[in-house]
């Protein structure tokens, strides 16, 4: 009944049309009588119905002029959706446009009207109900393959199929669809066969004018395009459909191309150009992004765009734009401490680190190379004049500025190659940055580096590479005349005797490096500038060949005299260091030991153009393969022992180790020591080796080199859960031997794909070549028996020795061979405990004392026989002379057994069970002779900090005294001889005597540093360096007083002279050392922080801290950066930015240096961990508490806002550091989940569910800053952010009037917010 009803209504209105069409009614009439029917007759309008019988009415048999000015005054009166009535006409008349061109120019009027005000419509009742409709007439589902039935989304599809519809009926019109890769449109471009007719009402039979018009309608619809692409507001809803609809785009973006370059009719348009209509697809067009970023994050980025690099020349350059990147010196200088090494290559580091920073201060390529460089030689400048002491030191700072910042720039380069290969897969993710074409950044290194000759005061080389540097240059200068000898010219000659007078800097050497790795050419010696200095006439011929690589490569035999111009000049290519390989694989016993000294020499140190290359071949060596015609029962590793103990003692070294670090082959380096050690650990020392006359090694020797080494790459004698944070690995402890070989193989698994990453790649290769197959600690049983019993004797004292077991025995007689000159016989534990101490006797060496056992029976058997020995001397039965001469003795047998000595000490002195011992120079080595000496040191050095030194004696009278555990430690460790073969203990011993000492009550660290100044004076300065840095471990006021420190010298907010500028070179300085009038400097606050932030042992209270000192930092910068009269002005001002611009564009800067600073201590102190800590607990908290803190007068609004801002910068900052701008890094997984906690406070803030406590200025600073940044820099993160929460963000800018923002962030959101984004584009309609 109901049907026939409507049936009947439907029957009627089409009969008072045709009536109407028939009197040529006024439309206007017809449309509100019509209007009135419906109504009456419980119609819900705008109706879907009546659209489609309209249409179905005109196509074909009514197409005359009345019933389009009909269907025109429905939509204009809004009976009809004019969505559906545009979807419907087009699948109608686009198909038949060229039998019916006047109906194609009136439906594209239509659009012209109807298309572009949407806002009206969207507003209706049935809205969704419309869009459905919609949705089945042009079936986007089916076409666009997204099953979406949210009107918002609809609304997108529906625009970019209009001008797709378009599009493809332009390019049929001049036959160019044959030549897309499909050959046909999506759409209905031509008509079906049932449709074709011989209607033609209006003179459409006249060919020349059907001609004419199908003419101008192709013009017509390529304006029409193009006004879709300008429109405000349909080109918004396209960007959507770019952004999340990235392989669509791409097809319709080809066909734009194809339009551009062959259509005819575009060329007679007189409103628009194939220029204009490629600029407005083009990725570099942002149509959301731009003008939410400009204005509300003005004050940050318009008024930095005047900055330069022009006064940051020197080493010490203030707050200028290349401050901002003061993350990059931080980091650089804080991978120079020794103390530890790293698992994380420091390239993939860096790389992140300089991905970060560029993509927020939103800089170009060229100067984010140049700040790079310029970061790298100012890491190199500080260590001109350096303190001695084990150490990294120029090496280390050269092989970052050569080898690891070229690698760095070649991976950017690399990335940037793969980005443009990948382009249409990547639009998506990589939507909002300006894409450009490939080698652009290739073309910014060679612009930044011909920029880096301007800074002089960077490119002095220090001493030691002068030479090289000439080097360089004459190299250059020699090309560019034409004169092409090689490298064999400058083995023959020296530089002083070459007919070339030129001097080289720095830059000659980075030029190398980067030629060297393919990211330059020769052409680079042709720039303006490059050399300097004349060439004297060359002799033609080659002077006689004297040892060196060249005739090495030509079959010279490795003679003694070779070998040493062979270790002492580093290859000058990868085809030198493959042959050294093959003679240390293939080559006699004495070449295998040539070939591993050779590896390790100038190769290794200053072989900055092929280091990467040298350490992968010295990993490969210490890991070789079995062969495959070994036979024997014996580890084929045993045959490799000299040339192995060559390759461990070569790379023990302090620098070495972090040269290894650095190119992140530390896991892939402990991988190829474990077995070592499990080898020749096991082996009896019956055997032994001859390496150079007088030289003999034995399995012990092997085994406790490698050992050494590998205790090196983790922090072995701290608690394994040291200084863990949350629920993320530990800071500075994570380095175990399980994580360190979870890395390793993370590596080996990952190296069956195809890499993008460059860095990844080599470090695959690195992992797969030396073993292809995982490897865990249970694939060494030896090794992970003595790491369990170590880690059971930090937790707890030695115990469970049975009287009459093989470890018994080895005690008995470890301890007789120890305390053999107390007295001769065969002693048991017990005896040797209860040894009077006045028997001591000399008595002559007995090797038959020195039991042959393998080295992991002995390391067993080390800690109760120290645990002995020690008890013994606490009771008085053993004096502090025998204990320690017999603890030296023990390791002098085995070296590595120094290594459970130290646990054990480490472990006895923590548990504070041990009485004090008198260090008065009878019993213990006394520190009174320089004890008061080192204490004015120390104070010199904290003098720029303001921090209190205590008094290292109090009253000056009272004896020094130490735990007994620490007080044979040092003991112990002075009787060492400072010659090579000690260092690499010394290397291992050092650090832990340091961190223990640290650890203990003041003035304990200063007495061994005065007790170690006595034995090592060259040592001085790094000594008391290393004893400063105490008082800062006891005491957390001292701590913020450093920050504070950090902050105002960055700043120029005081007024030391070493300061007065602020920037890098304040923080920073000169490095330490005695380089000034008066010995010892103050040491810059930067570096004082850096080398002692990984002893704190609480570092959770360091982010409220860093907070607090940032917000002071604010108003202090205000109150001092801006003159009397600006803030007057700025007091009467409406808008801060009105006057003062100047001061205030200063001012903001130091605003962003500040966060910068603030964030990069945060990322640095905790990593992941305290970030994490900063955005659940600190942030929240902070802005929840009221702080009632001093306003400056009449700038506390100012203050307030740019407090904001400062906290917005530096949030996302330390969320940057930690997790990366991309997806890339490992760390990125952990993002979604504490942003996405973040992100859920503020939005529950912006729906009135929580309360801020601090200033409203600030806290709508923040909100907006920090949505701003996230958009504007760190699209990916806003992907990550769960849907309804970016809505409810939106919703709270808008009612903060910041529609472009909230439109910006729900533009960005990805597909779950493209609806809601499009909505809102509509609400915005003008």
């Amino acid at each position: 009944m109901a049907l026939s009803v409507q049936s009947s209504l439907w029957e009627s209105v089409l009969e008072l049309t045709k009536v109407a069409q028939d009197k040529g009614s006024d439309p206007l009439l017809w449309a509100i009588q019509l209007s009135s029917n419906l109504n009456s007759a419980g119609v819900s309008l705008p109706s879907p119905e009546l659209a489609n019988l309209l249409v179905s009415h005109i196509c074909w048999a009514n197409n005359v002029p009345m019933a389009w000015k009909f269907l025109e005054k429905a939509l204009m009166v809004k009976i009809v959706p004019p969505m559906l009535v545009l979807a419907l006409l087009s699948t109608r008349v686009i198909p038949n446009r060229h039998l019916h061109p006047a109906a194609f120019r009136l439906y594209m009027e239509l659009l012209r009207r109807h298309a572009f005000t949407l806002k009206s419509f969207t507003n209706g009742p049935d809205y969704q109900e419309t869009m459905n409709s919609v949705d089945a007439v042009l079936h986007l589902a089916q076409i666009f393959g997204l099953q979406a039935s949210e009107p918002g989304i609809l609304a997108v599809e529906f625009i970019f199929s209009i001008v797709w519809q378009l599009l493809d009926a332009s390019l049929d019109d001049e036959g160019l669809l044959e030549l897309t890769p499909e050959k046909k449109s999506r759409w209905a471009t031509k008509p079906q066969d049932m449709e074709v007719d011989g209607h033609d009402s209006y003179h459409e039979n006249r060919v020349e004018h059907q001609e004419r018009l199908q003419n101008i309608n192709s013009v017509v619809a390529i304006e029409l395009i193009c006004q879709f692409l300008q429109n405000k507001v349909t080109s918004r809803i396209l960007y959507l459909a770019r952004q999340n609809m990235p392989t669509h785009w791409a097809g319709f973006v080809q066909r734009m191309q194809l339009l551009a370059a062959s259509s005819s009719a575009l060329r007679n348009s007189k409103v628009t150009t194939p220029e204009v209509l490629l600029q407005l697809t083009s990725d570099t067009r942002k149509v959301l992004s731009r003008e939410c970023i400009r204005s509300s994050l003005q004050q940050f980025h318009v008024v930095m765009a005047s900055g330069s690099l022009a006064s940051s020349a020197g080493l010490c350059h203030s707050t200028s734009r290349s401050a901002l990147w003061l993350p990059l010196d931080l980091l650089l200088e804080d991978v120079m401490d020794g103390s530890q090494v790293n698992a994380t290559s420091a390239i993939e580091i860096i790389t992140g680190l300089v991905k970060t920073v560029q993509a927020i201060n939103g800089t170009t390529w060229h100067e984010t190379f140049l700040v790079l460089w310029m970061a790298a030689l100012r890491l190199v400048q500080r260590e001109r004049d350096p303190i001695e002491g084990p150490v990294p030191h120029l090496d280390t700072r050269l092989c970052m500025l050569l080898s690891i910042t070229t690698l760095v720039v070649a991976d950017l380069i690399e990335e940037e190659d793969s980005a443009a290969i990948d382009e249409i897969e990547c639009s998506y993710t990589d939507q909002w940055k300006e894409k450009q074409v490939p080698g652009h950044r290739c073309m910014d290194l060679v612009s930044s580096l011909q920029s880096l000759g301007d800074y002089q005061g960077l490119l002095t080389p220090p001493q030691s590479v002068i030479s090289a540097a000439n080097q360089a240059a004459a190299k250059a200068m020699m090309f560019g005349s034409g004169i092409n000898h090689g490298s064999a010219y400058f083995e023959c000659i020296s530089m002083k005797d070459m007919p070339i007078n030129c001097s080289g800097n720095m830059r000659h050497l980075i030029v190398e490096a980067c030629i060297a790795r393919n990211l330059l050419d020769t052409s680079a010696y042709f720039w303006p500038g490059y050399v300097n200095g004349h060439i004297n006439p060359i002799p033609h011929s080659v002077p006689a060949q004297v040892p060196g690589w060249s005739s090495f490569m030509k079959g010279a035999p490795l003679t003694p005299g070779m070998i040493n111009a062979l270790v002492s000049a580093p290859a000058s290519s990868l085809a030198e260091l493959e042959k050294i390989f093959e003679l240390a694989v293939k080559g006699s016993d004495d070449e295998k030991i040539a070939a591993a000294t050779i590896l390790c020499g100038a190769s290794l140190i200053s072989g900055w153009n092929i280091q990467e290359h040298t350490v992968y071949f010295i990993i490969k060596l210490l890991s070789l393969p079995v062969p495959a015609n070994y036979s024997g029962s014996d580890s084929h590793l045993i045959g490799y022992a000299p040339m192995l103990n060559v390759l461990l003692v070569g790379i023990a070294p302090v620098d070495c180790v972090q040269i290894f670090s650095l190119h992140g082959l530390v896991p892939q380096l402990a991988g190829s020591l474990m077995p070592i050690c499990e080898v020749f650990g096991s082996c009896v020392p019956d055997v032994s080796w001859t390496l150079t006359p007088g030289e003999e090694i034995s399995a012990h020797t092997v085994f406790s080199n490698a050992f050494a080494l590998l205790l090196k790459l983790w922090r072995f004698n701290h608690p394994p859960l040291e200084h863990r944070v949350g629920d993320v690995p530990p800071v500075g402890s994570q380095l175990t031997p399980e994580y360190l070989l979870l890395v390793r193989n993370s590596h080996l698994v990952s190296s069956g794909n195809v890499h993008k990453d460059r860095n990844k790649r080599r470090l695959s290769a690195v992992s797969s070549s030396s073993s292809p197959k995982p490897i865990f600690v249970d694939s060494f049983p030896k090794l992970k028996v003595w790491y369990r019993q170590h880690q059971a004797f930090i937790a707890s004292t030695p115990s469970g020795l049975v009287h009459g077991t093989p470890v018994h025995q080895i005690v008995d007689g470890l301890l007789n061979m120890m305390f053999r000159k107390i007295g001769r016989g065969s002693q048991s534990l017990t005896s040797v405990t209860s040894v009077s101490s006045g028997s001591s006797g000399t008595g002559s060496e007995d090797t038959s004392l020195k039991p042959k056992l393998p080295a992991w029976d002995i390391l067993e058997a080390v800690p109760f026989v120290v645990d002995a020995s020690l008890t013994a001397c606490g009771h008085g039965r053993l004096s502090p002379r025998e204990l320690c001469t017999g603890l030296k003795d023990l390791a002098d047998y085995l070296p590595a057994s120094l290594a459970t000595i130290v646990s054990y000490f480490s472990a006895e002195v923590t548990r504070g069970v041990w009485k004090p011992v008198f260090m008065n120079g009878t019993d213990w080595p006394s520190p009174a002779a320089n004890l008061s000496n080192v204490e004015e040191q120390i104070k010199k050095i904290l003098a720029a900090t303001g921090v209190d030194v205590p008094s290292l004696v109090a009253g000056g009278s009272s004896p020094a005294t130490l735990p007994l555990p620490l007080a044979a430690f040092v003991s112990l460790t002075i009787t060492y001889k400072l010659d090579k073969a000690s260092q690499r203990f010394l290397n291992l011993a050092g650090p832990a005597l340091e961190s223990l000492a640290a650890g203990c009550p003041w003035p304990c660290m200063s007495i061994v540093a005065s007790l170690w100044t006595q034995k090592a004076k060259r040592w001085s300065d790094f000594l008391v360096f290393s004893a400063s840095r105490t008082v800062f471990l006891h005491n957390n006021d001292a701590v913020v007083q450093l920050l504070r420190s950090c902050f105002t010298t960055s700043l120029g907010l005081n007024a030391t002279p070493l300061s007065s500028n602020g920037g890098v070179g304040a923080l920073l300085g000169h490095g330490f050392g005695s380089h000034f009038c008066g010995g010892i400097s103050p040491v810059a606050p930067g570096i004082l922080y850096l080398r002692v932030y990984r002893s704190i042992r609480d570092i959770m209270f360091l982010t409220e801290e860093i907070v607090s000192l940032l917000m002071h930092s604010v108003r202090d910068i205000l109150c001092s950066g801006l003159p009397k009269e600006s803030l007057e002005k700025l007091k009467k001002a409406k808008i801060g930015m009105r006057y003062g611009q100047v001061s205030l564009a200063a001012a903001m800067t130091r605003v962003k240096l500040a966060a910068s600073l603030g964030a990069s201590l945060v990322w640095l102190s905790g990593g992941l961990g305290l970030v994490q800590s900063l955005f659940k607990e600190t942030l929240p908290s902070w802005f929840i508490s009221v702080h009632r803190s001093e306003q400056a007068e009449g700038l506390g609004g100012m203050v307030a806002m740019l407090g904001g801002y400062a906290l917005a910068y530096f949030a996302v900052l330390c969320g940057a550091f930690a997790w990366g701008v991309d997806s890339s890094s490992s760390a990125s997984k952990r993002r979604p989940k504490i942003l996405g906690s973040h992100m859920e406070f503020l939005a529950s803030a912006l729906d009135g569910k929580i309360s801020p406590g601090c200033d409203w200025a600030t806290w709508h600073a923040y909100v907006s800053g920090f949505v701003s940044l996230m958009v504007g820099c760190t699209p990916t993160w806003v992907l990550e952010v769960d849907v309804e929460v970016l809505k409810r963000l939106s919703k709270g800018l808008r009612q903060w009037n910041e529609e472009e923002l909230a439109l910006a962030l729900l533009g960005a959101g990805g597909f779950g917010t493209m609806g809601a984004a499009a909505e809102l584009i509509i609400e915005s309609e003008s």
